[in-house]
C-alpha cells in the first residue's frame, strides 16, 4: 500500500511521542515537561474516571502503542493490501472499555485506510483515546473531521465495528443487520503448561494473567495442565502480583468470588490475592483463574479446536501450532485481528462497493 494517508505520518510521530513519554525512546531526546504534565493530567483524568485504569496499566498500553507504531512494523502491516479507495467510509466504532486504550487498533485502522472514524467509547474510557486523538491532529490538521466522538446515539455512518458482550452482540447484529459490520463477543486467552516450563515461561505466564487485572479479552483466565500438576512453581512465579489486593475493587471481586465459591462448597487452591479452580469454562471472574487437567496433547487440541469462538489466544510452548509464547498475550503483533476477523481488509473492500 502506499502510504499516502497523512494519518500514517501523524501514527509515526504519535508513537515517537509515546515512546519518549514512557521512557522506551531510542533516542537522547528529553521528556518534554508540558508534555509530560498533559500526559500526566490525562492519565489521572483517566485513573478518577475509573478506578481499574491505574497509572501502571495505563502506561502499559501506551508504551506498547509507542512500540506498535513505528514504520517497520506499521509498513509491513499495511504494505499487503491494496491501496485504499479514494471515497472515504464513515466508520462507527463501538469500543469496548475493559482495558486502557482497547480500541485504539480498530481507529488505526480505519484511518489508515483513508476513512473517517465516528466513535463512541465506553462510559469508563473516555479520557485517553481522545487525548491520542487530539495529539494526532496537532501532528497533522488535515485530520481534524476525521476523529469524531459521540455520546448519544449512532447516525450517519457506512459501516461498523463493535465490541461488547455475548448479550450484547445479539442487540449489535439486530440493529446494524443493514449495514457492513464486524461484531465482536467474548472471547478469554487460555494458557496450556506441560510441567516443563522454564522460569521465563512462567514469569511470561504471570504477566499473561495479571495484566491489566486480568480484564482483557488476551488475559490468560484458563489454564489447561497435565494430571497431577503441581501448582507450586506457578504460584511462586504469581507472588510478584500480590500487591494487587491492595487495590480495593480487585480486592472486592476477590473476596466475594471467594465467600461464593466456600458457600458453595467447591475446591480450589488460594494464594491469598488469587483463586484456582477447576472448572471447563473460559472466562474466569476478577481474582479468580480457572484450570482443567488433560491427558494427551491430541485431546487437548481436539478441546481448544472445539472451543474456538470462546478463545481469543493460547499462550503455549513451541509445540502448539497456532500458540504465542509465554509473556505475549497483552502484545499482540498488528496484524494479531480480534477473533481473527481482518480489519483492514473488511474496511478496503466495503469503501470498494
Amino acid at each position: 500500500m502506499e502510504h499516502k494517508d497523512p494519518s500514517y505520518h501523524a501514527f509515526l510521530k504519535l508513537g515517537q511521542m509515546l515512546r519518549n513519554a514512557t521512557g522506551n525512546s531510542e533516542n537522547a531526546i528529553q521528556k518534554s515537561q508540558p508534555l509530560q504534565a498533559e500526559l500526566d493530567t490525562a492519565l489521572h483524568t483517566a485513573y478518577l474516571q475509573n478506578p481499574w485504569f491505574t497509572r501502571a496499566s495505563c502506561l502499559h498500553a501506551l508504551a506498547y502503542w509507542g512500540e506498535m507504531l513505528r514504520p517497520e512494523l506499521l509498513g509491513p502491516w499495511m504494505d499487503p493490501y491494496p491501496s485504499p479507495s479514494k471515497t472515504p467510509l464513515t466508520v462507527a466504532l463501538i469500543l469496548a472499555g475493559n482495558i486502557p486504550l482497547v480500541g485504539f487498533h480498530d481507529v488505526l485502522s480505519v484511518l489508515l485506510t483513508g476513512n473517517r472514524a465516528l466513535v463512541k467509547c465506553a462510559s469508563n474510557d473516555q479520557v485517553l483515546l481522545p487525548y491520542l486523538s487530539r495529539k494526532l491532529e496537532e501532528f497533522d490538521p488535515e485530520l481534524r473531521g476525521r476523529i469524531s466522538f459521540t455520546d448519544g446515539k449512532l447516525s450517519s455512518f457506512d459501516a461498523v465495528i463493535a465490541t461488547g458482550s455475548n448479550n450484547t452482540s445479539r442487540y449489535f447484529e439486530y440493529y446494524f443487520s443493514k449495514k457492513p459490520h464486524i461484531i465482536r463477543k467474548n472471547r478469554h486467552g487460555a494458557a496450556v503448561l506441560t510441567g516443563g516450563e522454564s522460569a521465563d515461561d512462567l514469569q511470561g505466564l504471570a504477566s499473561d494473567v495479571f495484566l491489566y487485572f486480568g480484564m482483557g479479552c488476551r488475559s490468560v483466565s484458563k489454564l489447561f495442565v497435565p494430571e497431577g500438576y503441581d501448582f507450586d512453581p506457578v504460584f511462586e512465579y504469581f507472588y510478584p502480583y500480590r500487591p494487587l489486593i491492595d487495590h480495593q475493587k480487585y480486592a472486592n471481586n476477590y473476596d466475594y468470588n471467594k465467600a461464593v465459591y466456600l458457600m458453595s462448597g467447591s475446591r480450589m487452591l488460594d494464594n491469598g490475592f488469587l483463586l484456582l479452580k477447576e472448572d471447563p469454562s473460559y472466562g474466569s471472574p476478577i481474582g479468580t483463574l480457572f484450570y482443567e487437567a488433560y491427558t494427551s496433547g491430541e485431546s487437548l487440541k481436539r478441546r481448544l479446536e472445539a472451543a474456538g469462538e470462546s478463545i481469543q489466544c493460547v499462550v503455549a510452548g513451541s509445540w502448539l501450532k497456532g500458540a504465542i509464547p509465554f509473556g505475549r498475550a497483552q502484545h499482540p503483533a498488528l496484524w494479531d485481528y480480534a477473533d481473527g476477523v481482518d480489519t483492514v481488509d473488511f474496511l478496503l473492500k466495503t469503501s470498494a462497493g
